[in-house]
């Protein structure tokens, strides 16, 4: 049997379409490298990330040597980078053996044995979507959490982004396919969803029906199971009252939500084409919390927009301060070759963005944490997120996520905690990026998440111990939790 790695860059999309390439190989008689070189790498790249190519090309230079040494290896390089270099990556990398775009992720073992047999790279790119990526197998690497596309693809023409020329326009999935898929990752023991979209907000319009993202949240409460939903990313100029309304009325979808800001500056705003401005922007958030008070915000900012001054900068801070985000992902500014912004003048000097940045980085955490703090002596619900832990000195902690999406790193207690039970924790402590408790939970409850963890634990034990995967020289997979969907 032969074996195989996936290796992940960028955002939440990425991540779910990883698991479809996982769940696509291993459906073609290909298991997980848990030894040893794996007979096969995929690389699923991201065109977004500052500097994407050349990491690319360096991992793929680091591996080279390993496939040389390493007779039938094969390497495959595939999504948004792969879109885009198409005519470049087997020009600069001729030892590729597939490449493959954002639209045809299914194509991959055929173009892996068509490789093989025709002993020559095998490039395919398609133009548009043919087969909705849900559609296809899965590997997750959780069994009490998934995403769930609802749409691909964007309609927005956002100067700053290239993810609509990479992933097409937008395509929506029918809500009767969403669903049913929810139902049965719920009948396999899940008990959190994240909905997946470029826009989710703008969900519907490609069946008509404008209203449908509010009433699939709603929907959504309906299955029984189902503890957790949440959703990214939305787009402040789709962003309407039925969809806080429906955050609020389903007890299930998660006090948590995701805005995209990229800039507090009407002028910037205008010249990125986002089809808000700040008056509306903050407008939304009053709205959430006046129904929401305890909900958590989370934003995407760009720092050096070309022509971004100071005075625009300052208005982006005070729209942080204003705002009172959870956490915020900000982004230096970088040309990418194909948008808009690219050419336009008045690019903003490096060190000048640098030092935005330091100072919009600084003020999240500052913010961040005057937050974190407000919750110290609450009780709060955790889904367990691992069972691993860390250690502060000498306590021990595990990590869950509360109902708001806030890390809490605990103190166990007695009771064997599982990754997918809930427990309940009186928060003692707090710091920028998470939360702490140093008491036992007053509650615990065991989950069929957790049962499930448990049976796949003892799955794995039985198949890979006293295993150990040796590094080829490749970095590490960003995780998920610190990139958000392409930052819309």
């Amino acid at each position: 049997m032969k074996t195989y790695e996936v290796r992940t860059y960028g955002c939440q999309m990425n991540v779910h379409d990883s698991e479809r390439l996982s769940g696509l190989l291993e459906t073609a008689g290909y298991a997980r490298a848990e030894t040893g070189i794996p007979d096969l790498v995929v690389f699923n790249t991201c065109a977004v990330r500052e500097n994407a190519d050349n990491k690319l090309y360096g991992n793929l230079g680091r591996i080279a040597s390993v496939k040389a040494t390493n007779p039938g290896m094969q390497i495959a390089v595939g999504g948004c980078l792969a879109q885009k270099d198409r005519d470049t990556i087997t020009q600069r990398a001729p030892y590729v053996d597939v490449v493959f775009g954002t639209h045809n992720i299914g194509s991959l073992p055929v173009l892996l044995e068509r490789a093989r047999i025709q002993e020559e790279s095998q490039v395919e790119i398609l133009e548009s979507l043919e087969v909705f990526p849900s559609t296809l197998p899965t590997k997750r690497d959780s069994v009490f959490a998934a995403w769930v596309s609802i749409s691909v693809g964007c309609n927005n023409t956002c100067t700053f982004c290239i993810v609509p020329s990479l992933r097409g326009k937008e395509k929506d999935r029918r809500p009767g396919d969403v669903l049913a898929e929810v139902e049965s990752l719920v009948a396999d023991g899940v008990v959190e969803v994240t909905l997946l979209g470029q826009n989710v907000n703008s969900y519907g319009a490609g069946f008509g029906d404008r209203l449908a993202f509010g009433k699939l949240l709603r929907a959504c409460g309906d299955i029984d199971g189902l503890e957790r939903v949440r959703f990214t990313s939305p787009h402040p100029k789709d962003f309407t009252d039925d969809v806080i309304a429906a955050m609020a009325e389903t007890p299930n979808v998660m006090p948590q939500l995701h805005m995209p800001l990229q800039s507090g500056s009407d002028r910037v705003l205008k010249a990125m084409r986002r089809s808000y401005r700040r008056d509306k922007y903050l407008g939304i958030l009053d709205r959430v919390r006046a129904v929401m008070p305890d909900a958590a915000i989370s934003t995407d900012v760009i720092v050096g927009f070309p022509g971004e001054t100071d005075d625009d900068f300052e208005a982006t801070l005070d729209v942080v301060r204003e705002a009172r985000y959870a956490t915020a992902f900000t982004f230096k500014y970088s040309q990418r070759p194909g948008t808009p912004a690219a050419s336009l003048p008045d690019q903003v000097p490096h060190d000048v963005v640098q030092e935005r940045y330091d100072r919009l980085a600084a003020l999240v955490n500052d913010v961040a944490w005057e937050e974190n703090r407000r919750l110290v002596g609450s009780t709060v619900e955790l889904l367990v997120a691992d069972s691993g832990g860390k250690k502060d000195g000498a306590t021990h902690r595990l990590t869950g996520r509360a109902r708001d999406n806030r890390l809490v790193h605990f103190v166990p207690g007695d009771e064997p905690v599982r990754p997918g039970d809930v427990v309940e924790v009186v928060l003692t402590g707090a710091a920028p990026h998470h939360l702490l408790s140093d008491v036992p939970p007053t509650t615990y409850r065991r989950t069929r998440a957790g049962d499930a963890w448990e049976a796949r634990q003892g799955q794995t034990q039985v198949r890979s111990v006293g295993l150990g995967m040796p590094s080829l020289g490749v970095p590490e997979p960003l995780p998920a939790s610190g990139s958000t969907a392409c930052s819309c």
